[in-house]
């Protein structure tokens, strides 16, 4: 590939998807805020610059892996952003979960300078990221998804596509990570049950992870709140209260009682208080352990020291 890309925001995620695009081909531009975080990218050949407008070429196309909206809107909307930079004809790939209404507000604000807005959020933890497995929902206009499709066919195994309106890929997403985040509830009382029991919840974990839900969500945290393993984090549980939280504002917005997701924001805010932010979101289940009298492993928790 001979087009340069600009990539913004080199976290757990970012720095694999962007490592991806370089092994595609594509020429690399990127900023990250500790800049140290771009060194594994500079020395296999991407342009590390000291301003997040600098990664932009006129026309061309930017990606964007930010932790929430504040973050993204942070890069967007300041005068001399890369927004403008990019201009008449450019393309501004979002990856991050944010609330649908502030997709939609960026798409507007894209528009004053002839830049579109495509909403790209994936399912898949960092080692599927790696992998080139993630999964990739899509919206927004659709002469520039079209424009981006190689570049997402470079990171994912799959994309799916949901028209016209900017914030839609974003509904989709909170939709998912509610149902993930109803798993991992599930996950953690039943194997609480289980170990309160006397039975081995890794034995569990492994017969339901095998049977009746034979998919990567029950597999892989099933697997990892058994063996309590929350660090280092996949997924850091506060961005995870960021998402139930988006998806209650999201329903709010639009009429839709979710009795479990108000359930659920109340168990993440619980961890969030006793300082289990940095923690993988799974950790959730030493509040869930907690309240049947059973202690964690402080050995995987950092908890305790």
């Amino acid at each position: 590939m001979s087009e340069t890309l600009g990539f913004i925001g080199l976290g757990n995620m970012g720095e694999p998807i962007a490592a991806n695009l370089l092994q595609a081909g594509y020429t690399l531009r990127v900023y990250n805020r500790t800049a140290s975080k771009a060194a594994q990218l500079a020395a296999k050949g991407a342009t590390v610059v000291p301003r997040p407008e600098d990664v932009a070429v006129a026309g061309g196309i930017v990606l964007t892996m930010l932790a929430d909206d504040q973050a993204i809107e942070g890069v967007c909307l300041p005068a001399g952003s890369f927004v403008e930079r990019l201009g008449s004809g450019g393309v501004h790939v979002s990856i991050s979960t944010i609330a649908p209404a502030s997709a939609r507000r960026l798409a507007e604000h894209h528009a004053k300078y002839k830049v579109a807005y495509v909403a790209t959020p994936v399912f898949g933890r960092p080692e599927a990221a790696a992998a080139k497995r993630l999964w990739i929902c899509t919206s927004g206009d659709a002469t520039a998804r079209k424009r981006v499709m190689p570049i997402l066919a470079a990171i994912g195994q799959g994309t799916f596509e949901f028209g016209d309106d900017p914030g839609a890929a974003n509904v989709v997403k909170l939709c998912g990570n509610f149902m993930i985040a109803s798993a991992i509830e599930a996950l953690a009382e039943a194997l609480t049950l289980a170990e309160k029991n006397g039975v081995n919840k890794k034995d569990v974990a492994e017969l339901f992870g095998k049977t009746l839900f034979a998919c990567p969500v029950y597999q892989g945290y099933g697997k990892q709140i058994s063996e309590e393993k929350f660090l280092p984090a996949g997924f850091r549980l506060a961005l995870g209260l960021k998402d139930i939280s988006l998806a209650l504002q999201t329903a709010a917005s639009s009429s839709v009682p979710m009795p479990l997701a108000s359930l659920l924001r109340d168990r993440w805010m619980t961890a969030v208080a006793k300082g289990r932010a940095d923690m993988d979101w799974t950790a959730v289940a030493l509040g869930v352990a907690e309240d049947a009298g059973l202690k964690p492993v402080a050995a995987n928790t950092n908890e305790g020291k």
